[in-house]
């Protein structure tokens, strides 16, 4: 029991230390989130009991308020954290993979696919969807890049619908924090096994680029790279 005990006592101080480091890094970004969160419950406990007064039942609605109190303020914060957290992401390289990361079961994501000198980069998330192709960095450079691979995608899984996406602010583009949003609104047209077998094609083909030897120095004049089937 003692042991129980003591492993509860550490989760609830890892949990309120997250909880503190959280918002010590939200209100970087948003330097009214203590007033914020204040009058969210101060203002919610304040309706409850008001209402108990007038029913005659403060201490019951006082109990009652302060829980939602507490409900209602875990929620504004958990946004406000989350529009923090992708405000500080925002024209960050590797954003869109770290978002990618976290988008839910069922997703299989492999970040950097195709990149650029100019460090552009294209991220492949595989799903019931079908496979997404997320680009990052200048639009006008990252369309030839998606267009590349979408091309290989199409010529390696002809069967499996290709998307694509640029992250970014700007017309036809996906804002960072509607990124996992718009992911999960493609139309599930892929079944589980079908998901699987897509997820081997691709494990496969980057498994025989990485061991495909690769001569050292220059290419040899008239020798072409093998085309994937």
């Amino acid at each position: 029991m003692a042991r129980k005990d003591t492993a509860a006592d550490a989760a609830n101080a890892g949990r309120l230390k997250q909880i503190a480091l959280t918002y010590k890094m939200t209100r970087k970004a948003d330097k009214k989130i203590g007033l914020v969160l204040a009058a969210v419950g101060i203002g919610i406990l304040a309706v409850f009991v008001a209402i108990g007064f007038l029913i005659g039942h403060p201490v019951y609605l006082g109990i009652f308020g302060l829980l939602v109190a507490v409900l209602g303020t875990a929620v504004v914060f958990g946004r406000r954290a989350e529009r923090a957290a992708f405000g500080q992401m925002e024209g960050q390289p590797g954003a869109a993979a770290a978002v990618l990361d976290n988008i839910g079961r069922g997703w299989t994501t492999t970040p950097a696919v195709a990149m650029n000198r100019s460090q552009d980069v294209v991220h492949r998330a595989v799903g019931k969807a079908g496979i997404v192709l997320v680009a990052e960095g200048n639009p006008n450079r990252v369309k030839s890049l998606l267009a590349a691979e979408k091309k290989k995608m199409n010529r390696i899984v002809a069967d499996v619908p290709v998307h694509d996406v640029i992250v970014g602010t700007g017309e036809g583009q996906v804002e960072l924090k509607k990124l996992r949003t718009t992911l999960l609104k493609f139309p599930r047209v892929l079944t589980g096994p079908q998901v699987t077998a897509t997820n081997d094609r691709l494990r496969a083909l980057g498994d025989l680029m990485s061991n495909m030897p690769v001569p050292k120095g220059p290419m040899p004049k008239g020798m072409r790279m093998p085309k994937g089937r």
